[in-house]
This record gives C-alpha cells, structure tokens and sequence, in this order.
C-alpha cells in the first residue's frame, strides 16, 4: 500500500485536520458545528470547562440532547449538583421518560456508575460534574465512552483548564454577552486550537432553572461522590 492510497483512508487523521470519519451529533449551533466538524463526537468525552456553575452550560447541551432523547437511549445524569427543573427540559425538547438520574452516595460508586453509563451502550449521553485529576481514571473513561459509543459530557471547574486530559474535547466556556455563552475550543481531535465563538443559548432555549437537590430526612443534602 502506498502513501497515496493510505491517505485516502477514512480512519487516517491529518495533523492539522478534523477527520471526517468521527461521528458526531449536532450541537444545534451552526457556528460550533462548523469548529467541530459536524458537532459533538460519538464514543468520546468532552469536557466542559467553566469559572462556575450556572453560566449556561447545561442549555449548550439541550439540541443534542433533545435529539438523542428521541432514541432508545438513555439520557444519564450522574450525581448532577442540583436537581435538573423537569418543565424546563420538557421545553427544551427533551422526553422525560429518556432521563435517568443517578445518586452515588460514595466516591467509588460514583466512579463505577459513571464508567458503567458510559459503557453499557444503553446511554445516547452521560452527563457528570467530577472532580478528580487522575488521568488514569479519565482515561478509563474515554475508553469507556468508545466502548459505548456514547457522548460523555464532564462539567470542570476552571482549576482544570491547563491540566492535561485525555478527553478527546476540552472547550472552556465563559459568560457572555446578553446571557449567551463564549466558547473557545482547548483540544479536538486532530485539530488546533481554536478562539472563542459567541453563541446565543438563551434566546434559542430560555432559562434552564435548576432546583436544589432535595434535603433527606436528616436535613442534610446527598453526598458528593466527587
């Protein structure tokens, strides 16, 4: 086989080049489908890296997770830091009964429930807000959401942001202006680098309210398992 021909291979990357052959799921923003090939990338993690929770984060996720609600897959959430507000995801486009919600009283269980989701191949999508720095362990997750081919979305805090990660996709969100969100991408897959996109999340999906998490009957709220 010549060089030529080896080129030509859908599963060959180009330094500097987005392989076509990744599939991917649309964003529902036409500005980041085009940094990203086509959208978020099946059988991979992206990490979503922020100053804080409550920026936005969540509706840059509603189109894609709207559409793979559709499926016959689950749409997971492990350990979420607040219960998402039902009424909003409904109009967001996002069926309920593809909503699964996962409340790991344990590091470890949290660990497992969220390597299993990923792996399981029943889940369109995995969401999880971890606070670990083991490469090894993401690792285990990339590996996991290939096995799966599903889409694992991580929510990082900002501490993160020049760590390195295995995770086929880092984008560090900042507030932006009018409510919507700056987006810069750190790594994709066979890619550079990219500066920030301004994307108008909140004209396109409102406001994604979220209740806290319910007190047990001790008064005290769940456990971390981060």
């Amino acid at each position: 086989m010549n060089l030529d021909t080896l080129l030509q291979r859908p599963d060959v990357w180009r330094g500097g080049q987005i392989s076509a052959a990744v599939k991917t799921v649309s964003s529902g923003f036409d500005e980041l489908d085009a940094l990203l090939a086509g959208g978020w990338p099946q059988g991979a993690l992206t990490e979503l890296i922020m100053p804080h929770q409550g920026i936005g984060g969540l509706r840059l996720l509603m189109p894609a997770l709207a559409q793979l609600s559709r499926d016959d897959r689950w749409i997971c959430w492990v350990a979420p830091p607040h219960i998402p507000y039902a009424p909003a995801l409904v109009s967001a486009g996002i069926d309920l009964s593809r909503v699964l919600l996962v409340h790991p009283r344990a590091r470890q269980d949290g660990l497992w429930a969220l390597e299993q989701s990923l792996r399981s191949g029943n889940c369109g999508a995995v969401l999880a807000w971890p606070t670990l720095e083991d490469s090894v362990i993401l690792r285990r997750l990339q590996l996991a959401a290939e096995a799966g081919n599903t889409l694992g979305f991580l929510f990082r805090s900002q501490r993160h942001v020049r760590r390195p990660s295995p995770a086929a996709l880092r984008l560090q969100l900042e507030p932006g202006t009018g409510g919507g969100l700056s987006v810069s991408i750190l790594k994709r897959r066979a890619g550079r680098a990219a500066g920030a996109v301004h994307l108008d999340t909140s004209l396109q999906h409102g406001s994604l309210a979220l209740h806290s998490r319910t007190p047990t009957a001790a008064g005290h709220t769940q456990p971390q398992w981060q």
